[in-house]
């Protein structure tokens, strides 16, 4: 189920199983479980950054660290463009605004194929002037059952993590998973680990495509969220934060981004998009 606020995923279920853990109709939608983080995912430190050498200040709306999270589209109503029985695709023209001085044309397709949940997100910029953009997604998977993730087998190709301060802002240090409980190159169980981390040098498979999953003990169940090249980083959150104490741990975030957090500032992975100029990027979910 895809909704219009946010063209968030709602919800998922294949075979009569949950695959993600969404929200109910009348629930608000908590932990920004399953939207679209654009045009920015993750936080930009102190809510401001610099562009064109002028200092652009956004609405914070994380008081805890001071950052502005997870970009502007959340709360937004997109329109519906297109709908099948198996797909649908939404738009939003996010118009100039504080904290964000652009113009951007986005849309989202959602589709359901044998292999499972495909989305593909496209920006252009519609302003003047060059605009900075990022892309992320935010679903919470989990494999069959409602235990938590602790006894999950969870499998990142991931070579490096990003270290960050007390606020998730990055330090601009990459360090190697090797030897680290970070290091999940090979299938391991979670246990009581707490997770929220970024995850990069990311190993694609053959198909250019970078796979992560989360499955039972006995690889019976389990989940794949796949995302392609445009991807250089992926957001593990264990959910041990959340405001709802009865959806901790119950299920795993895995967030595919274009950008490293604090990108605007950084500029990791930050997409500078030249007016007229497009940009294009596709992860999915994948049932086992």
């Amino acid at each position: 189920m895809v909704v219009e606020l946010g063209a968030g995923l709602r919800s998922y279920r294949a075979g009569g199983v949950d695959i993600v853990d969404g929200y109910r109709r009348a629930e608000v939608c908590e932990g920004a479980r399953g939207q679209l983080l654009l045009p920015w995912p993750n936080r930009i430190a102190g809510a401001t950054y610099r562009c064109d050498g002028e200092a652009i200040h956004i609405p914070v709306n994380e008081p805890r660290t001071g950052s502005a999270i997870h970009g502007l589209t959340r709360s937004m109503s997109w329109r519906r463009l297109e709908a099948s029985a198996d797909s649908v695709t939404l738009a939003l023209e996010l118009a100039p605004q504080a904290g964000y001085p652009f113009t951007l044309g986005l849309v989202v397709a959602y589709a359901l194929d044998a292999h499972g949940l495909r989305v593909r997100v496209t920006a252009v910029n519609r302003g003047l002037e060059p605009c900075p953009y990022g892309a992320g997604a935010h679903p919470y998977v989990r494999v069959q059952g409602r235990g938590l993730i602790n006894d999950a087998l969870l499998h990142v190709p991931a070579d490096a993590t990003l270290e960050a301060d007390n606020r998730g802002i990055p330090t601009g240090t990459a360090s190697p998973v090797k030897g680290t409980a970070f290091d999940f190159r090979a299938p391991r169980r979670i246990g009581d680990m707490t997770l929220d981390t970024a995850f990069t040098h990311l190993q694609p498979d053959s198909d250019g495509m970078t796979r992560i999953s989360l499955t039972s003990v006995d690889r019976h169940h389990g989940v794949v969220v796949w995302m392609d090249g445009t991807h250089p980083y992926a957001m593990i959150y264990s959910g041990d934060t959340l405001a709802d104490t009865a959806r901790r741990r119950a299920a795993l975030a895995v967030e595919p981004m274009t950008c490293a957090p604090d990108a605007f500032n950084s500029g990791a992975g930050l997409v500078m998009l030249q007016p007229g100029a497009e940009h294009s990027s596709a992860w999915g979910i994948t049932p086992l």
